[in-house]
């Protein structure tokens, strides 16, 4: 059973407009009675706002047993369902479609999806094995550093976070001797998707200096880690699906954090580089 959408569905009872709170708590609570009693799966479609979370009572999200969110714009081909709350299963699960003619179609790998269009022998491109739950997905992180025009140098971004790019082009200032602070910086993950965590500041890193220094990474490498305020390169989790996966599509270098664990230093067809610091990193990387 589908409802689309529960602010438009009332009851009698209750004499509140349909989409008020005590109608969304009332309705919902039947439907859910209904779907434990009977088993029938039952999806309750809300509304949400401009940025994208559930409209009207957070009560809803209390009372179901899993929210999804479906991301995608027109902009972009691919769309994904989100898991952000789950009583039978992790949540930060992915799925990720592809509008076609026909409708959604699934995408079985998205990494060769995200990576399909990348550029060879293209300064300022990275290649990132980011975690999206359970699940290891390849994105490409681009970098534009130019010289700026005006006083105010910018700091523009799309699918990773605004002050985290500044934080790093701060620390690469101060450990590597760059003048970034007289650049524009433009920063955009590839396809679209967003990433947050702190394993692709390395990524970033590297992308800033390529298009700096105007030399192209090996189309081969992938890079991971997180970078601290005094330039050292820390460990992150999950180390072992990240590598699998870059493997799986062909990767043979990778650049990681030094901390991590030598248990996949196994794999013989792959190059491992323990890099430390932001030092180490310009060393090894072109």
């Amino acid at each position: 059973m589908v409802i689309d959408s529960i602010q438009t569905v009332y009851t009698s009872v209750l004499t509140s407009a349909p989409g008020s709170v005590g109608q969304v708590r009332e309705s919902s609570g039947r439907l859910i009675l209904l779907a434990k009693k009977t088993g029938i799966p039952v999806f309750l479609i809300g509304h949400v706002t401009k940025d994208g979370s559930i409209a009207g009572p957070k009560v809803l999200e209390h009372m179901v047993d899993t929210v999804l969110y479906f991301e995608g714009d027109s902009g972009h081909a691919y769309r994904i369902i989100r898991a952000m709350k789950n009583r039978f299963g992790p949540t930060n699960e992915i799925g990720v479609f592809e509008m076609r003619d026909n409708g959604l179609i699934e995408v079985a790998n998205p990494s060769a999806f995200f990576l399909t269009e990348r550029p060879e022998g293209a300064a300022g491109s990275a290649v990132v094995p980011s975690m999206e739950g359970t699940r290891p997905i390849l994105i490409e992180i681009q970098s534009l550093v130019s010289p700026t025009n005006f006083g105010m140098p910018r700091r523009t971004t799309i699918g990773v976070d605004q002050n985290r790019v500044s934080l790093l082009a701060a620390v690469m200032d101060k450990v590597c001797g760059f003048r970034l602070s007289s650049h524009d910086i433009f920063i955009n993950v590839a396809g679209g998707i967003k990433v947050d965590e702190p394993a692709v500041d390395l990524g970033i890193v590297a992308s800033m200096a390529s298009s700096f220094l105007d030399k192209p990474i090996d189309a081969g490498t992938v890079v991971f880690g997180e970078v601290g305020l005094t330039g050292e390169v820390r460990g992150i989790s999950q180390m072992e699906i990240r590598i699998k996966e870059a493997a799986r599509m062909g990767f043979r270098r990778c650049i990681l954090p030094q901390t991590t664990s030598r248990d996949s230093d196994k794999d013989k067809k792959m190059e491992f580089i323990r890099v430390s610091n932001l030092k180490n990193l310009l060393e090894y990387l072109f």
